[in-house]
């Protein structure tokens, strides 16, 4: 792994797991670093006085490179707490429908399921398959389980166990033809995927600044459209609630204060979309650094699939920054923790490996496969993936 491009990673660690939690950048994390040091020299000048401000400007840059009205804009610490967001603004008749899919993540399904509990409705889960011959396969799977009493879709853009981009820009389209509502969890989308919210035209969208946009952890967005943002609260109420409104909405002014909390993971995110777009191959901006990182990605998957004795899970162009594959002769959720550690422990690859679908997503419990999932970003090389292929040839016997 190169330790000569600006991260922290440790250079005796092959790091394959940016899509779990990131890693930011020293620039950024100096830049996040001078902001707290402000704040901290004069927290209420900053807190009661700058913050605004600071918070308009960030939202600014941060919804050009979303391609969203600013106004519909809210920082939150991550995207799950923008999916949770949702539901808890929302109410639901019993009997009614929350749909989503068996490739989607476990905390955001979890969320469904309380929020469905709550009203008396109930969660439906669409079935897409794994591997999967191209898009239509996923919107034909997730359609097939729409109903007359679907309220509301929760779709990833990239989904977290499979790494598959899904076709959201048609799903969206169909299911509001439909008249029924898109989240979309654009948790893995900033920065591994172009982005367009308005021509997207998803009631709400949710993506995470920690993940491929390289911000600091703590930093994340909720996207809501003009025509739902009335409906929309953040978990917490505070003096947003009754602030005499002059110059922003009432949606604006709820999210930005929600009590006292260090804002510098949001107000960073420029920097994040700056630094990244300058290190840049030839100077290409986010364009060079998606396209890098999914030439690399194709790369590593190949070695790994040889390795494993399979076969691509996926078309590449359901793929960004990440691919999943299956690891044969592993049959339990232990057996995949087991290998995880031990890759991490005794070899220094740090890769994540886990059961699909997700245990909130599985229906009857059911456990279909073990997959470990890989990462490509600006740090890594085609040696890292020659480093764990060999590893998994060694730990799983293969020739």
């Amino acid at each position: 792994m190169r330790s000569d491009l600006g991260w922290r990673l440790d250079p005796a660690v092959t790091f394959l797991n940016h899509g779990s939690y990131g890693a930011c950048p020293v620039p950024v994390l100096a830049a996040q670093r001078a902001l707290r040091d402000r704040m901290e020299a004069e927290p209420v000048r900053f807190l009661a006085g700058d913050l605004r401000g600071l918070l308009d400007a960030a939202r600014l840059e941060v919804a050009a490179f979303l391609g969203a009205d600013p106004d519909g804009l809210a920082f939150v610490p991550n995207a799950t707490t923008g999916v949770n967001t949702i539901l808890q603004s929302l109410r639901f008749e019993p009997g009614d429908e929350l749909l989503t899919n068996d490739h989607e993540y476990n905390a955001t399904i979890n969320a469904m399921r309380a929020a469905a509990r709550r009203d008396g409705a109930q969660v439906v889960v669409a079935q897409i398959p794994f591997p999967i011959a191209d898009p239509g396969a996923a919107l034909e799977g997730i359609l097939a389980a729409v109903t007359a009493r679907t309220r509301l879709v929760l779709a990833s853009q990239v989904t977290s166990p499979t790494a598959l981009v899904l076709p959201v820009a048609e799903l969206v389209a169909e299911l509001d033809r439909r008249g029924i509502d898109t989240l979309v969890d654009g948790a893995h989308a900033p920065g591994m995927v172009p982005l367009d919210l308005e021509a997207l035209g998803a009631a709400y969208w949710t993506g995470n600044g920690h993940k491929w946009l390289c911000g600091p952890k703590g930093s994340a967005v909720l996207w809501v459209r003009a025509d739902r943002r009335e409906r929309i609260h953040p978990l917490v109420v505070s003096h947003g609630a009754n602030d005499p409104l002059t110059d922003r909405s009432r949606f604006r002014a709820e999210f930005d204060w929600t009590g006292t909390a260090d804002p510098t993971a949001c107000l960073a995110l420029p920097a994040a979309i700056d630094w990244m777009a300058a290190s840049a191959p030839d100077g290409g901006g986010w364009p060079a650094i998606m396209a890098a990182n999914h030439t690399l990605l194709l790369a590593g998957r190949d070695r790994i699939a040889e390795a494993l004795g399979v076969a691509p899970s996926a078309p590449d162009s359901m793929l960004g920054s990440m691919a999943a594959l299956p690891v044969p002769g592993l049959g339990d959720d232990a057996a995949a923790e087991d290998l995880e550690r031990r890759l991490a422990t005794e070899d220094g690859i740090q890769v994540p490996i886990g059961g699909w679908p997700a245990r909130a997503a599985r229906v009857g419990g059911d456990l279909q496969r073990i997959l470990i999932r890989i990462s490509a970003q600006r740090y890594n090389e085609p040696a890292d993936y020659d480093r764990l292929a060999e590893a998994l040839v060694k730990r799983l016997g293969r020739p």
